[in-house]
């Protein structure tokens, strides 16, 4: 566009001074020749326009959008129009309490108030892109700057609105998902009907008061120590079970003793031990005894 108006600024002037009159008239043909060239340099660079991967372009020509868009290539336009370009990959909106890790310098979370009335502070990384068939539709009715327009004040709006219906403590722990879900389905049908589409939601961090992260704290504490408590006991009764067990076996196994035991059961018992005895290559006995009698062992060591 530039070249053009220039080559036509050339072309005026060469035909300005091509007046005989003037002195440097001479030069009129030539001047005339350089803005031709500069005029259609003009209309051949601005006539076509490279698109690059992941984006589209709309054309605008004094003040009225194109409907149709421009794909990623290249793309015969009108020279006269201005072409604007939208990327159409996932781009990403951050608003975070630690300086320099959101889209806005310093503190930008996201302060709400739960059901229970506490001050609770959202970190939140928005996932979304545009819709390449609604960029004309954008460039009309947003422009260009449609995440300080769109995205920021409608997520931090209905981020709001949906965390009254929750307590702090479940926002934290329990309800964490569900929550994430409930303002997903929010946003995602307001940022379509204006053009984009919310991939994901992305709750990094919840923030609890000191006085509630310390309530948290002290239960969880308490609940390890029951737990804690309760296993110890139940290996205590695990023992005590095992004890009785053992003394139950000892009861029976002396009462066998005492009740089924005879006097030819005890000799048979001992005949077999002396046996054993006098087989074995490491002793010498001799066995002393009588009809009736435990027999009398001795041995050479």
């Amino acid at each position: 566009m530039f070249l053009i108006i220039i080559g036509l600024i050339v072309i005026v002037a060469g035909f300005s001074i091509n007046t005989p009159a003037l002195t440097f008239a001479k030069f009129s043909r030539p001047v005339k020749v350089v803005g031709g060239i500069l005029l259609i340099i003009g209309v051949l660079s601005s006539g076509v326009k490279q698109i690059d991967a992941g984006e589209v372009g709309v054309q605008s020509l004094f003040g009225n959008v194109n409907p149709n868009i421009l794909s990623s290539g290249l793309n015969f336009v009108n020279p006269l129009a201005e072409v604007q370009t939208f990327d159409t990959k996932t781009q990403n909106y951050t608003m975070s309490a630690i300086h320099d890790e959101g889209s806005k310098d310093g503190d930008d979370a996201i302060r709400v108030l739960t059901a229970d009335g506490l001050e609770v502070i959202i970190d939140l990384t928005v996932l979304y892109r545009v819709i390449p068939g609604e960029a004309p539709k954008i460039f009309k009715e947003i422009g260009l700057d449609y995440n300080d327009k769109v995205v920021r004040p409608i997520t931090r709006t209905k981020i709001r609105d949906n965390a009254v219906y929750y307590d702090a403590v479940a926002l934290y722990s329990t309800k964490r998902d569900e929550f994430q879900n409930r303002i997903f389905k929010s946003i995602e049908k307001d940022l379509r009907q204006r053009g984009l589409l919310l991939e994901q939601l992305l709750v990094r961090n919840i923030n609890l008061p000191t006085s509630v992260k310390q309530t948290i704290e002290s239960k969880i504490n308490a609940e390890q120590d029951a737990q804690k408590m309760q296993f110890v006991l139940q290996k205590e009764k695990q023992e005590a079970e095992r004890k009785r067990v053992e003394a139950q076996g000892i009861a029976d196994y002396q009462k066998i003793l005492s009740t089924g035991l005879s006097d030819k059961q005890l000799q048979y018992e001992a005949i077999k031990a002396q046996k054993e005895i006098a087989t074995s290559p490491n002793t010498k006995v001799i066995i002393l005894g009588g009809k009736g009698n435990m027999p009398l062992i001795l041995g050479d060591k």
